[in-house]
């Protein structure tokens, strides 16, 4: 006999951050799953073309404003979610961004912006969900965290302290959710080509990545795509009862190295 019932085979899922890059990618992967998904995000128009791609695929998604600094946002969508698509099942906290600069150089009001939405943003969305996931006894709450949490880079701003934070929170989350049901989950990328940081310029970005390399972390210039952290994220999620993915890190696979060559040598 089972130790714990299976889950669902339908699942709403509910992703902040929907608009783009990791959490569209999401998106697409639950919904392919045949998981309803909620795509929330300040960009709603964006969110919008996102489900109605994944609607005419055959696919059940509905698009929601969500700004993750405003409980009242963060219920409204939650509200508005659980009443078209039912429960809550799986959420990839996903929401954020990034601007450079040094921590002490940057203006305070710019740094508590970023841990606003990475963290607070997170916590928002725990302190609104969970208490259905605890009544379910089930449940997936994916931190979406980076490889920036144990390896700070120069010039990030807040986004290394925001991201550490986080993660921190979620191995906390995973502690006091232990015997409910919860499974609380960190992916935590590499280098991954989105949006995000893009819209800065030469003259910030430069010294960012002349830093990097002098702290070695620059290795090599390939990066992962979106779609890779949208597989790990279904791995953790399709997990099956009583397997917990605590932690998932993705790391792009590097160039591969010239072919060695081999030249014989006549023997006598």
């Amino acid at each position: 006999m089972p130790r714990f019932e299976p889950n669902p085979a339908r699942r709403t899922a509910l992703i902040s951050g929907a608009s783009s890059g990791i959490g569209t990618a999401a998106a697409y992967a639950l919904s392919e799953l045949g998981h309803p998904v909620v795509l929330g995000a300040r960009r709603e128009a964006e969110c919008e073309a996102i489900a109605e791609k994944i609607r005419s695929n055959g696919g059940e998604a509905m698009a929601h404003f969500l700004d993750v600094t405003d409980g009242s946002s963060v219920d409204a969508c939650v509200t508005a979610a659980e009443k078209a698509m039912g429960p809550v099942e799986i959420v990839v906290s996903g929401a954020g961004d990034l601007e450079f600069g040094a921590a002490d150089q940057m203006e305070p009001e710019r740094f508590l912006r970023q841990v606003e939405v990475h963290l607070v943003g997170a916590q928002r969305l725990a302190h609104r969900i969970l208490p259905g996931m605890r009544e379910r006894q089930r449940g997936d709450f994916v931190l979406i965290g980076s490889d920036c949490a144990d390896r700070q880079r120069p010039l990030m701003g807040a986004y290394d302290a925001s991201k550490a934070g986080l993660e921190a929170m979620g191995r906390q989350m995973r502690m006091e959710l232990e015997g409910t049901g919860i499974r609380a989950s960190i992916v935590r990328p590499g280098p991954t080509l989105t949006g995000m940081g893009m819209d800065t310029t030469p003259e910030i970005i430069g010294p960012v990545g002349e830093s990097w390399a002098r702290w070695g972390f620059a290795r090599h210039g390939y990066m992962l795509r979106p779609s890779d952290i949208a597989n790990a994220i279904v791995a953790v999620v399709t997990a099956p009862r009583g397997a917990h993915l605590v932690l998932v890190e993705v790391q792009p696979e590097a160039p591969l190295n010239p072919r060695p060559t081999h030249t014989s040598q006549e023997t006598t």
